[in-house]
């Protein structure tokens, strides 16, 4: 008898022994075979989309996915805090950026995406309680496999970053005006010594010659003479506190009395209170000790507070201004009739860019500032304040130890 010798047969070639590969087992195999790659993909495709969202998610700018007619189809969860009615699903892209226009293909970012191109806009943004806020928006189209276009915005909330390169550009203003201002100053400081110098001259030929003195044509002249001399050297002394304002702080301290210092700010501001039918009451301690401090840095301190209580009074007002000593202190404290800061603001007025200002009438920096200066001198500042009664703001700063 022949020996049976064993034969390998591959799994293919027994399919075909078996005529699997012909027979519905083979087709159910194949399906089967086919949902499990199916299951694999399905798989794949959400553990991306997971991570899609996560990265959708985790960006801190406001993302959109407009599709090819404009409406909002996604939005991360930034979105509904810049915009939340605008960028609800659905909405279209007229309703961010061109309210008052059905279409605006030349300056929407969304519809110049859509039509294929990438680009790059800010705009402003004004709130109902009319502040403005500021964005940077970036758009750029996505194509898909079957010929639609979809567009990808990016927006950025700017408005710190913009406020305060629009406070940088203010200060250079400032700063050249000022430099401007101090260069008028001096050119006009000579001719008005020039003056007081002639009148003070004529004065004493009045004085010394018994003849002009006695002569009744000129009866008046002394007394004209006189006004000259007043008026001439309270010109300088505005001035002088015009050059003395303008002139930038190196940081030097030393010893200052508090009212010398309300001298030369009230010099500054007295005629624009008068102009706005402020009247300035003074009761101030002339013999308190000095602080040790940087005097132009407290010179800006006492201009913020006046210039603001005449600002916070709306037509006819009073300012008040008293100093004194109470213990190791030298308390400022500068008291208007205006309008009052609401309890709810209080907290808030010492913020960098809190103003309740109209635009164009400040950045709301002015308390911020002072507050780190009184800060910085070891010192206090506190606000009493009633709405249409009027604010009170008090400077403590403790007495130089000498």
């Amino acid at each position: 008898m022949d020996e049976i010798k064993p034969t390998r047969i591959d799994e293919a070639s027994l399919d075909r022994l078996l005529g699997i590969e012909s027979s519905k087992i083979g087709y159910y195999a194949e399906v089967k075979q086919k949902i499990r790659e199916l299951e694999v993909a399905n798989a794949n495709l959400r553990a991306k989309q997971s991570e899609l969202q996560a990265v959708f998610d985790s960006i801190s700018d406001g993302v959109l996915v407009y599709n090819g007619s404009g409406s909002i189809q996604h939005r991360n969860h930034i979105c509904p805090r810049l915009f939340p009615e605008q960028t609800l699903p659905g909405k279209t892209c007229r309703e961010l950026f061109h309210p008052e226009t059905q279409l605006a293909p030349k300056l929407c970012p969304v519809e110049k995406a859509l039509a294929g191109e990438s680009n790059q806009i800010s705009f402003t943004n004004t709130s109902a309680g009319g502040e403005n806020r500021y964005f940077d928006v970036t758009a750029s189209p996505i194509f898909d496999p079957q010929g639609q276009t979809r567009a990808l915005v990016f927006l950025r909330d700017v408005t710190v970053r913009r406020v305060q390169e629009l406070h940088l550009v203010q200060a250079e203003k400032m700063s050249s005006i000022g430099m401007l201002a101090a260069g008028v100053a001096h050119e006009i400081n000579n001719p008005l010594t020039s003056v007081a110098g002639y009148a003070e001259a004529l004065l004493r030929r009045f004085r010394e010659d018994p003849e002009l003195e006695n002569n009744q044509i000129l009866a008046v002249f002394p007394e004209y003479l006189q006004v000259i001399m007043r008026e001439s050297y309270r010109c300088k002394n505005i001035i002088d506190s015009l050059l003395t304002f303008s002139r930038r702080s190196d940081g030097s301290v030393g010893l200052v009395d508090i009212n010398e210092v309300i001298d030369e700010v009230l010099d500054l501001v007295r005629n624009k209170a008068r102009q706005e039918a402020v009247s300035i009451e003074e009761d101030r301690r002339r013999d308190i000790a000095r602080v040790k401090a940087d005097a132009a840095a407290l010179r800006q301190v006492f201009m913020n507070l006046t210039m603001n209580a005449i600002q916070a009074i709306k037509g006819a007002g009073r300012i008040s201004i008293r100093t004194f000593s109470v213990d190791d202190q030298v308390v400022a404290e500068i008291r208007d009739t205006g309008c009052g800061i609401p309890p709810e603001h209080l907290d808030q007025i010492w913020d960098p860019f809190f103003t309740t200002k109209s635009v164009g009438n400040g950045l709301g920096l002015g308390l911020a500032i002072t507050y780190n200066i009184i800060e910085r001198h070891q010192g206090h500042i506190e606000v009493v304040s009633q709405v249409n009664q009027g604010c009170t703001f008090r400077v403590r700063l403790p007495i130089c130890q000498t």
